[in-house]
């Protein structure tokens, strides 16, 4: 059961993006996939958040966070057999741990804790919350970005990940983010 939250072994390398809501995380992820001739892996809980909102006007509820983590991994791992040398991933488990904490008092279901954890990227691409907050029927705390991202930080700090932030317009986002993915590939 629980090796589908689970990374397939790969050689290739890994980036997330990582932050709030509406920071640009999608946005980064096709440019990068588009300069690296790459695949990216799209952000599960929005197709998954979205049936659920059209289908019966509810949103995320504790027991929907499995079959998120579930669905993302699923996708994690289909894609990077056809990545090239680098994949770019949207989201991860950590991130659906940080919004499982920041929703639910605290509370992570300890399956998605264990492979939050467990599984590894090379570089988390930490998106700042100097641009503006797009809204949508799925995000809902415009006003708590800044603790949000204090909370994402923190976290990627807490669990000694290699991240860099990105902050700054598109173009100077996707530039930092290509020096440090080529520093990764230049190894």
């Amino acid at each position: 059961m629980e090796k589908k939250f689970k990374q397939e072994p790969t050689d290739i390398i890994k980036i997330v993006l990582f932050g709030p809501e509406s920071t640009g995380k999608t946005t980064i992820s096709e440019q990068l996939a588009r300069h690296y001739h790459t695949v990216w892996v799209p952000e599960y809980a929005r197709e998954y958040l979205q049936n659920k909102w059209n289908n019966e006007r509810k949103t995320c509820e504790p027991h929907d966070l499995l079959p998120i983590a579930e669905g993302q991994m699923r996708l994690e791992n289909s894609l990077a057999k056809k990545a090239t040398d680098v994949l770019i991933c949207d989201t991860d488990l950590l991130e659906t741990k940080v919004y499982s904490e920041a929703y639910y008092v605290g509370h992570c279901d300890p399956t998605l804790e264990k492979y939050a954890l467990q599984n590894t990227y090379d570089l988390y691409l930490l998106t700042n919350i100097d641009v503006p907050w797009v809204g949508d029927d799925l995000r809902d705390k415009p006003n708590e970005r800044e603790r949000m991202f204090i909370y994402f930080k923190e976290t990627l700090e807490k669990y000694n990940r290699n991240f860099i932030t990105l902050t700054g317009d598109k173009k100077t986002r996707l530039n930092t983010a290509i020096e440090h993915i080529d520093k990764l590939l230049s190894k």
